[in-house]
């Protein structure tokens, strides 16, 4: 059997959620382990919540991390279309094919009817769920009411009795009796599939072999393995992943975490150290590492070794490995996407000197400019006023010096014991002067990058 794995975001948000990009990492690295294909299909049927050029921002951000599908509505591929606003009329046609063969049926229940129902079952402090009336209509009758142009949904005609079950990679076994199963909406009134249907038949359209996805999707997989045995289809191998969680345990979301990829890049996070975060949170490196690239996981990942409990992302953790990735880099790489990051108002040349002061000071490449933007430019505030008295002795001591930091040094401590003033405080209100700011790389060793005449300058 080839290994076809899948991604299935639908464009209804910034671009690709991080929670997207965790499991996208996982079904990226199960096909490549065995060479095999990873597919990108847009669920776009949720007409009133898209989000114009979400699905570019997707792709785009799958691309930046370094998950470029196979196949995907970019790309294209054998089993195209890859979006499901373009693949109605195979919904259609599989929706019939389960009421001509009696699992499943039309339903003309009215929204009124429909919401008088769901408020009947509050009341009564039952649970929601389709209460059957259309369900005992005859097959033959309901047909010639479609047909005539009445207004219908068709559902899932679920066993009253019994149980349907299937196996988790990673979690084993899972049983749900069928009295509890809803008969689903599978196609809407306009012709756009619920998920259930268009997950089921797009799956194995595209021969998809393993279905690994969020924890919220276990309640719905009965309905799929229904639908697997309905339409005579081997259903393919589930693994649902654990869900992503807030330091406070929560769901993790929007409001208490930044949850879209665009913010990570736009902040200065690397790829590669966001992939391998990610990967930390689904599942163990044998021997305890923490620090390993997608090749190395590709070697060593196993599916059934991931833990069923809800990882914690955590921010701070994810910049502290940042700041490991960014002291990897190779010099030159390094200078490439400073360079790019800022557009190129960086002088590569002073990016290469300037380096070996800041790779062990920060952990994004933003905070490079926090660091390290005095060199391009002279600082417009400072974070308090100079000591006018102190620049003046700073200045002469260092007008008549070599210009290399040991001399400086000894410069301006030599003029500190003369003037009766500590050190300290000369060294930094030179700082402040020449960098605006109170703290930042070594001082002396950035005044050398910087060149005396330009220090001289700021000081005036």
């Amino acid at each position: 059997m080839n290994t076809r794995t899948r991604i299935a975001p639908s464009p209804t948000g910034v671009d690709l959620h991080i929670g997207n990009a965790y499991t996208a990492l996982i079904n990226y690295i199960v096909a490549k382990q065995k060479k095999g294909t990873f597919i990108v299909r847009i669920e776009d049927t949720d007409r009133t919540r898209l989000v114009s050029g979400s699905e570019e921002r997707i792709l785009e951000s799958l691309h930046w991390l370094g998950l470029d599908p196979n196949e995907s509505p970019h790309t294209g591929g054998p089993f195209a279309p890859y979006r499901q606003s373009e693949r109605l009329a195979l919904y259609k046609k599989y929706a019939e094919q389960l009421v001509e063969a009696g699992y499943a049926y039309y339903c003309f229940c009215t929204p009124e009817r429909l919401e008088a129902m769901r408020k009947d079952q509050e009341g009564h402090h039952q649970a929601p769920r389709y209460d059957g009336t259309c369900r005992k209509l005859k097959t033959q009758n309901s047909k010639l009411k479609a047909e005539q142009g009445e207004k219908h949904i068709v559902r899932l005609k679920v066993p009253k009795e019994g149980v349907t079950k299937f196996t988790d990679l990673i979690r084993g076994e899972i049983s749900f009796k069928n009295a509890l199963i809803d008969d689903q909406v599978l196609l809407k009134s306009d012709g756009f599939p619920t998920y259930h249907l268009g997950v089921v038949v797009d799956d194995h359209l595209m021969e998809i072999s393993h279905i690994i996805r969020g924890e919220e999707w276990i309640s719905s997989t009965p309905k799929h393995i229904l639908l697997y045995s309905y339409f005579g289809w081997n259903p393919p191998v589930y693994a649902h992943m654990p869900l992503l969680r807030n330091p406070d345990k929560t769901k993790l979301s929007k409001r208490k975490n930044p949850v879209w990829i665009s913010w990570y890049r736009k902040e200065g996070y690397l790829p590669q150290a966001l992939l391998n975060y990610l990967a930390t949170l689904a599942w163990a490196f044998p021997g305890g590492r923490e620090v390993f690239n997608l090749e190395e996981m590709i070697h060593e990942f196993k599916l059934n070794d991931i833990q069923t409990t809800a990882p914690i992302f955590n921010i701070d953790k994810l910049r502290w490995m940042n700041g490991e990735y960014i002291r990897k880099t190779e010099i030159l790489k390094f200078k490439t996407q400073i360079s790019n990051f800022f557009h190129k108002r960086y002088n590569p040349e002073t990016i290469e000197r300037v380096w070996p002061l800041v790779k062990d000071r920060i952990k994004t490449i933003v905070e490079f400019e926090m660091m390290a933007d005095f060199f391009f430019m002279r600082p417009k505030k400072f974070e308090r006023p100079v000591d006018r008295k102190l620049i003046s002795i700073v200045k002469l001591s260092l007008s008549g010096c070599q210009w290399r930091h040991d001399a400086m040094e000894q410069a301006l401590r030599t003029s500190a014991d003369v003037s009766g003033i500590k050190a300290k405080d000369i060294f930094m209100e030179l700082r402040i002067a020449v960098t605006g700011k109170t703290v930042g790389p070594p001082l002396l060793e950035s005044l050398e990058i910087l060149g005396k005449d330009e220090t001289l300058t700021r000081l005036s």
